[in-house]
């Protein structure tokens, strides 16, 4: 019996050493991860596609706040302090983000947009500069998982061919979702291709499939309703019989409701661009926006027009 007793106390011994020798490494393999931290969602959402399992991926702003004038928090900064790359949009989209990334000690910084010749905003006061949204096409999104790519590669070799790996993947499940837009944008009647939201933020989007765009202000980061804008967009729905329009999920929707109630169009519902949504909203990652945000498309401009309106 005392022989019996000791041999099961060896193995439940042995048991209890294995499974904490497994914590032990799980623990060290969080720790060796390098870390690196997005300015916004969207970013994030793309970073964890190519990286897999192999980086820790953070985002500075949270799901549902606004990206143009987010103001870092102490605690954004400190938390920043661990880590080893950060990367942010470029085309004057994160203009805090400079002074966030010499706040933190200043980390090794990548710019998705470089190298990529933008659109450019057309009127008001942003007239001339870069139109920062460009990952709303599904085309330059490949450009910015090319960048991640071998930025990840430099921060891990080792994972280099993971990293190549999960980009030629998930390029290529934007090549389809581009396919996919396409078909389905085909379906708006061309003198409805007119897509009217509150920030102008579709230029890229709109560009790829054909449509015009039409909005109450050029960025977030002047989203001042005056009545010479409202104004203008109310005739330009009026006119064109455009049956919906639509806002985004960052900013108030109040003026754009205005508009429709005064030109007699209906508010067609709720964009996705700056940020994705909570894990159970409509919108969690990248290619759910896109395809949420044409799905509300095409029901406002088709269905709308099929019955009539």
């Amino acid at each position: 019996m005392l022989h019996r007793a000791v041999g099961v106390s060896l193995a439940v011994l042995a048991l209890l050493s294995s499974g904490c020798n497994q914590v032990n490494d799980r623990d060290q393999a969080l720790k060796d991860k390098k870390e690196v931290l997005t300015t916004f969602t969207v970013l994030a959402d793309l970073a964890r596609n190519v990286a897999g399992d192999r980086l820790t991926i953070r985002s500075i702003v949270k799901p549902g706040s606004e990206i143009h004038g987010y103001q870092p928090t102490p605690s954004d900064i400190e938390r920043a302090g661990s880590a080893d790359l950060i990367v942010e949009n470029g085309l004057g989209l994160e203009l805090w983000a400079r002074k966030f990334t010499a706040s933190a000690g200043n980390i090794p910084t990548l710019t998705l947009s470089d190298g990529m010749e933008p659109l450019l905003i057309a009127e008001d006061a942003y007239a001339g500069k870069p139109n920062p949204h460009a990952w709303m096409s599904p085309q330059r999104t490949m450009a910015y998982v090319d960048q991640l790519e071998r930025a990840f590669g430099t921060l891990d070799p080792a994972g280099a061919d993971q990293f190549k790996a999960n980009a030629i993947a998930y390029k290529q499940r934007l090549q389809r979702l581009d396919q996919e837009l396409r078909s389905a944008l085909q379906a708006i009647p061309e003198k409805r291709r007119v897509l009217v939201s509150c920030e102008g933020a579709f230029t890229y989007l709109a560009n790829d499939y054909g449509l015009e765009e039409a909005y109450l202000w050029p960025v977030n980061a002047e989203s001042q309703v005056t009545p010479k804008r409202m104004a203008r967009l109310i005739e330009t729905v009026r006119d064109r019989k455009i049956p919906a329009v639509f806002c985004e999920s960052t900013v108030s929707d109040k003026a754009q409701k205005q508009v429709a109630a005064e030109s007699g169009a209906r508010f067609g519902g709720t964009f996705y661009v700056d940020s994705l949504s909570k894990p159970d909203g409509p919108a969690p990652t990248l290619l759910k926006l896109q395809r949420h945000n044409v799905a509300l498309l095409i029901n406002g401009l088709v269905e709308s027009t099929e019955e009539g309106i």
